[in-house]
């Protein structure tokens, strides 16, 4: 955080000088704006990021043509943050004007518009418009195609991107090829010890565990492990990831000790490195959480979720959907102590946030809507 707080103060000093010399609506005051914006972002300050690009957009906007190409980077950055608060809609508004002015201003093969065909398909993956999430990811990869070497990096990330999608729809084998597409780039271009390399070991070993192949799996994460072991320091967040990824297969096996073994050693890495409210520590906790539930611990099991939930209640507004998950965790917890007011309590909130930010066709609003009729049979 330390890097971060020298790093507004810079960029503040500067806009107390531009205050002072420069008129209102000058330029340098929107980069200003965006600088600091692009810091609280970095901090999950949402609030505050929101604020800076707005002032950086209504500067430009008073200032530039309505098709200039630096309304439609404001936009995206807007969007980015709206993405990152889980206000997809809202994301997605910002993510589609800055495409149109990309779109009357650019050659269609510009690298700008593959990031932003990247960043739309994004929003509609974390809503679970799988579908819409395939198409603009495809048309990311076309672009990269057309315009770079065929081992270039940026077209393993495309690859990366659509076997992740193929991955939630359930489409293993179509998430496999594009995820081994991916990891063949990088290993032709990449040396053996590259983190990106670690990713894809990482995201074949999940399309395994979505397809129970546990063995497989765990073989892949390992790889990943043995990668940031040799690269990073013991204390490294990365190195957590991984503990958390190997738990998880573990947790599907129901080997439910050695799970939580791996668990808590990601939870002490993020213990040591993290502040104290980041995101990455809520995975942690919730990870726990549910390994206690199964073990029959309920007591354990609920304050590892009540830790993860205080987390993001620190961090993130009412109704992001991090929320909803939390919800499910705990209404499970009071499930299997026979707490039905309190299931039907959490379950409720939960299919409230999931309403206002999914499709109702989504999988998560079905699941929870069947659930809640459940409980109440036994209210």
């Amino acid at each position: 955080m330390g890097e971060y707080f020298k790093a507004l103060s810079f960029y503040e000093k500067t806009l107390e000088i531009q205050q002072k010399t420069l008129p209102t609506n000058h330029p340098d005051f929107a980069a200003s704006y965006n600088n600091i914006g692009g810091v609280y972002r970095s901090m999950r300050e949402y609030s505050k990021a929101l604020s800076f690009f707005e002032k950086a957009l209504e500067i430009k906007q008073k200032t530039l043509p309505s098709n200039h190409p630096s309304l439609a980077a404001s936009y995206g950055n807007i969007g980015l943050v709206y993405n990152n608060m889980g206000e997809y809609s809202k994301a997605l508004s910002f993510y589609k004007k800055a495409l149109e002015i990309q779109q009357k201003t650019l050659p269609s093969n510009h690298p700008d518009l593959a990031t932003s065909y990247n960043n739309i398909g994004l929003v509609y993956d974390h809503m679970g418009e799988y579908s819409k999430a395939l198409s603009y990811y495809e048309k990311d990869l076309e672009i990269c195609q057309k315009t770079l070497p065929s081992n270039h990096p940026h077209l393993a990330t495309s690859y990366n991107n659509i076997g992740n999608v193929y991955n939630n729809m359930g489409e293993y084998s179509k998430a496999l090829s594009s995820h081994e597409k991916a990891l063949e780039i990088r290993e032709k271009t990449l040396p053996s010890n590259h983190p990106d390399l670690a990713t894809s070991y990482n995201n074949i070993g999940l399309v395994y565990r979505s397809m129970e192949e546990y063995s497989k799996a765990l073989s892949f994460h390992e790889k990943a492990l043995e990668i940031k072991q040799k690269i990073l320091h013991s204390n490294h967040p990365s190195l957590a990831t991984s503990y958390n990824n190997i738990g998880n297969v573990y947790s599907k096996m129901e080997e439910y000790s050695k799970a939580l073994s791996f668990y808590e050693q990601a939870l002490e890495i993020q213990q040591n490195t993290l502040p104290s409210n980041h995101p990455s520590l809520v995975a942690s906790y919730g990870n726990i959480g549910l390994v206690y539930n199964n073990m029959g611990e309920y007591s354990k099991a609920l304050s590892s979720h009540e830790k993860a939930l205080e987390i993001e209640q620190k961090t993130l507004p009412s109704n992001h959907p991090n929320f909803a998950a939390l919800y499910i965790n705990i209404g499970d917890v009071y499930y299997n102590m026979k707490d039905y007011p309190k299931t039907l309590l959490y379950s409720e909130r939960a299919l409230d946030i999931w309403q206002r930010a999914l499709p109702p066709t989504h999988p998560h609003i079905i699941n929870v809507k069947k659930n809640i009729k459940a409980v109440k049979k036994n209210l």
